[in-house]
């Protein structure tokens, strides 16, 4: 069954397995996500429940948002997301979900808004090649040919400059590597789309639902607490056992 959940990525980190690997790691603070809204066959012509995310104050948002929000009992949010496919006999209005919506090992798929370039030529956008810097040469960093003269025209695609970035771009088949329930965090193997504190949905992967990975165990940096005191030796005791 599809399940999804919505967070904000704060940046990447690495992990290390015990075996010695390293793992590099997108860290997703999913915190506490709210159903604002179920959606049924009957009513809306398809199943479906909407999640709200990040809390944002009533000033800076609009009444017909916060009425939305009133109704599931909840504050108003910055972040709403339907998640379609799911079984919503699961889920009551008002309902929080946290980090534990996904358990470590499963295959999710990450999407997210690009980070945006503005106007970039063709060498940055489409990572073309320049033409010769000098002995004469007029041809450096431009699109090139626009095709041949037959058509009279320059066809559609052609990779030409313009507006680069801020696109939704999905990220599949990506492994959940560890979940911070108490934190609200969940660590995701690889990259995914976005700069650092930019939405992103979690959703159960479109090409392998409900697959999951064999884990490595994680090397823990938690300090232990030593059951017998260690002695410290003291000028005293270095003296004596000196003579």
């Amino acid at each position: 069954m599809v399940k999804g959940i919505l967070g904000r990525k704060l940046g990447m980190t690495q992990v290390f397995t015990k075996s010695g690997k390293l793992v590099p790691v997108t860290v997703i603070e999913v915190g506490k996500n709210v159903v604002t809204q179920i959606k049924t066959t009957e009513n809306d012509g398809y199943e479906a429940i909407q999640l709200g995310f990040s809390e944002v104050k009533e000033k800076n948002t609009t009444k017909a948002s916060i009425g939305h929000t009133n109704k599931a009992q909840t504050t108003p949010k910055r972040f709403f997301k339907e998640i379609r496919g799911v079984d919503v006999s699961n889920y009551t209005l008002g309902q929080e979900l946290g980090a534990d919506v996904f358990a470590e090992g499963e295959v999710v798929d990450v999407t997210g808004t690009t980070k945006g370039k503005g106007f970039q030529g063709v060498i940055k956008r489409h990572n073309q090649s320049r033409g010769p810097m000098g002995h004469g040469s007029h041809y450096h960093r431009k699109p090139g040919s626009m095709g041949t003269m037959r058509p009279m025209r320059v066809f559609k695609g052609k990779k030409l400059p313009g507006h680069m970035g801020t696109l939704t771009v999905t990220i599949q088949n990506l492994e959940v590597v560890a979940v911070d329930v108490e934190n609200g965090l969940i660590l995701v193997k690889g990259n995914v789309p976005g700069a650092k504190k930019s939405l992103v949905t979690i959703r159960t992967s479109v090409k392998n639902p409900g697959k999951v990975n064999e884990r490595e165990e994680l090397v823990s940096y938690e300090t232990a607490t030593l059951e017998t005191p260690v002695e410290t030796e003291t000028a005293e005791t270095v003296e004596s056992s000196e003579n």
